[in-house]
């Protein structure tokens, strides 16, 4: 763990220092690469849920939230060098990571139609006070990401988080369902009415927030789909 935790460290230095090379393996990336090369690009340990229906994530809902479809891009596995994509994302203010490698989901989705249909991307918002003192959303980079290859609209605003709620970090499963509950709303239901929508975030642990969201949103009479940059 502490091996682990001095590299997260070394490379948001390195990042910091050599911004132009590949965020895992540190190899130079060529004019046509972003954030990661073709190499890691490739390696990335892909899901494929979007390709599964009725897989091992969208079961993680059953009797809990009713939904559509549910993927994630990648595998958000302990020891694994691509942790540090959300570890970038997150905390160290790459925007840039949610974003491009929300485009390179993407391409991934476009091979299953029933990712290709939905009306908005709606990312998990967060609570005013948390967006101010981080400066973004990385959901919503991850959703801009995703809408430029889906050629989807991206709409902030009807779903918004009603109540700042406590980190998760560190809490059990029930402690995240009690932490979530009712944290989310929506205003003008109408946009939503009778829409498909797809709801992202950026790592799915055991889904409290998702399922919070995917409560609000019904009160819009609309379907839900779920996609997550990373599933652990």
């Amino acid at each position: 763990m502490f091996r682990v935790r001095v590299l997260e460290i070394l490379r948001n230095l390195f990042d910091l220092v050599f911004p132009n090379q590949c965020v895992i393996c540190g190899e130079n990336l060529q004019p046509t690469e972003q954030v990661l090369c073709l190499k890691c690009l490739y390696k990335i340990p892909r899901t494929n849920y979007h390709l599964l229906p009725d897989n091992v994530l969208e079961k993680r809902f059953w009797g809990k939230a009713d939904i559509g479809r549910a993927t994630a891009f990648f595998f958000f596995q302990k020891g694994s060098p691509y942790r540090h994509l959300l570890h970038l994302l997150k905390y160290s203010k790459r925007t840039d990571v949610g974003e491009v490698v929300g485009r390179y989901a993407a391409m991934d989705l476009l091979e299953a139609e029933a990712f290709r249909e939905f009306d908005y991307i709606v990312p998990v918002p967060l609570h005013p006070n948390k967006l101010r003192k981080r400066g973004y959303n990385q959901s919503e980079c991850i959703a801009e990401g995703l809408s430029a290859v889906l050629k989807i609209p991206v709409e902030k605003k009807t779903l918004f988080r009603a109540i700042e709620n406590p980190t998760q970090t560190k809490k059990s499963v029930y402690e995240r369902w009690e932490n979530t509950n009712g944290i989310f709303d929506v205003e003008n239901v109408e946009t939503f009415e009778g829409k498909h929508v797809l709801l992202v975030d950026d790592v799915l642990t055991t889904g409290s927030t998702l399922i919070a969201c995917v409560q609000a949103l019904k009160k819009s009479n609309c379907r839900v789909s779920i996609f997550t940059l990373a599933s652990a």
